[in-house]
């Protein structure tokens, strides 16, 4: 019997999955969602870095704010729920730009609700914003990006991907189909030379959290977030999670079965006079 050469197995059990960035300068990249929380956060940072950013939202105004001292940036405001305008604006950025050196997806919408709660209209409203919007950007940006043969892309999902929590009703499984979503395109598009980033935010001090009434441990600023997922990007992780001292407690929940998982949620999600 032959013996199996495991040589090639330990480089690349050490190596990044990603290709590390050491300069933003000059990066071209897009962010979707730029007008508020991490989006708005990521693109002040990048901004300040010298990439070109291309400020996407619904919220022209906003965007104007964020870039107004920036020679930069360029705004292109639309919905992200709108096909067409997908089509043009990408159009724009590879008529102004030549191409994309990164896209990240950061729009989303969240409601907190119990599952008795959810009204269809809202939650296919959710599903389109945080999920669909998604596969709209990719049908656009994917055939440029291969033929150029680099680039990357980053999708904002969410810890509360991670396990089904009350209070997350469509939230939460948009999120855990951005998890999906970005393994398989990692595996799809790492061998083309495009890197891919899955970014998982715990609690963040953004509008979209600002609707919680609960305690929310470990919370940080959209400024704090934007560090890590660049840090992460530059180290060239594919997952970047954090505050690690709140995900891992997830991920470790993740883990466990059934049974004992329902029966932590039972003891500290659904104490007496909770809704």
């Amino acid at each position: 019997m032959s013996k199996i050469d495991d040589s090639s197995w330990c480089p690349a059990l050490l190596t990044p999955l990603n290709s590390r960035i050491h300069e933003w300068q000059g990066k071209r990249i897009w962010l979707i969602g730029a007008s508020s929380g991490i989006g708005a956060a990521l693109a002040a940072a990048f901004l300040h870095l010298g990439a070109q950013v291309v400020l996407s939202a619904r919220r022209a105004a906003q965007l104007e704010r964020i870039a107004a001292t920036h020679t930069n940036a360029l705004i292109l405001p639309f919905d992200v729920q709108d096909e067409q305008a997908w089509a043009s604006s990408h159009q724009q950025i590879q008529n102004c730009l030549g191409g994309l050196d990164l896209i990240m997806f950061c729009a989303a919408k969240y409601q907190p609700e119990r599952s008795w709660d959810v009204r269809g209209s809202d939650a296919a409203n959710t599903l389109q914003i945080n999920l669909q919007s998604v596969y709209q950007g990719l049908a656009n940006i994917l055939p440029d990006m291969m033929q150029q043969g680099s680039g990357g892309i980053a999708i904002i999902a969410s810890v509360a991907g991670y396990v089904g929590l009350p209070n997350a009703s469509v939230y939460g499984p948009s999120k855990a189909a951005l998890i999906n979503l970005s393994e398989l395109l990692y595996l799809d598009l790492h061998p083309k030379n495009i890197n891919v980033y899955l970014v998982n935010p715990g609690f963040v001090k953004t509008e979209l959290t600002a609707k919680n009434t609960f305690f929310m441990p470990a919370l940080q600023s959209p400024e704090q977030a934007a560090v890590a997922i660049i840090k992460g990007m530059q180290q060239g992780q594919f997952e970047i999670h954090f505050p690690r001292r709140f995900t891992r407690v997830l991920k470790f929940l993740q883990i466990l079965p059934y049974r004992w998982r329902f029966a932590l949620f039972d003891r500290f999600l659904n104490q007496p006079g909770q809704a």
